[in-house]
């Protein structure tokens, strides 16, 4: 059973709910980083813990929602051990994981259905990071503390 985390803002939180019920039903555990609410809430709350989590290795995976899923994407990438990447249609989906071996799918919930994110995920989960030359880039998106890349 693969452990999988979940995290949304307000925007994202019927879609969540939908999806915890989907992943659970598939035979996922699911851990709720939240938000809890449809209550107005920002991405950064939910966003921090779930990379935290995902770089701790307490899962391998992770999902992000919110409205167009760009805070989101641009929270989590501010961790080193992040790759998130924002899927709106099941090949983008395939290919952040193919290519860029994203740990974290995120989803813009406002611009989509349930049944896109579901093709999405099942995907997403699918895919398999082909290494070769892909490794190479992954390899140089990193950047070196205190210094640019390439330094």
């Amino acid at each position: 059973m693969t452990k999988i985390g979940i995290a949304s803002d307000h925007a994202g939180y019927e879609m969540k709910e939908f999806l915890v019920g989907y992943l659970d039903a598939m035979g996922y555990e699911v851990h709720d980083f939240g938000t809890s609410s449809p209550e107005s809430a920002d991405y950064a709350d939910y966003a921090h813990p779930l990379a935290e989590a995902i770089e701790k290795g307490e899962f391998e995976r992770g999902i992000a929602l919110c409205g167009s899923g760009e805070g989101m994407a641009m929270t989590l990438n501010k961790h080193q051990g992040i790759r998130a990447g924002l899927a709106w249609e099941p090949e983008i989906a395939s290919l952040i994981r193919r290519h860029n071996n994203a740990n974290i799918i995120v989803l813009p919930a406002r611009f989509i259905t349930n049944d896109e994110a579901v093709a999405m995920l099942d995907t997403y989960f699918s895919a398999r990071f082909e290494g070769g030359r892909h490794e190479r880039r992954i390899e140089k998106m990193t950047v070196p503390c205190g210094g640019a890349a390439g330094e």
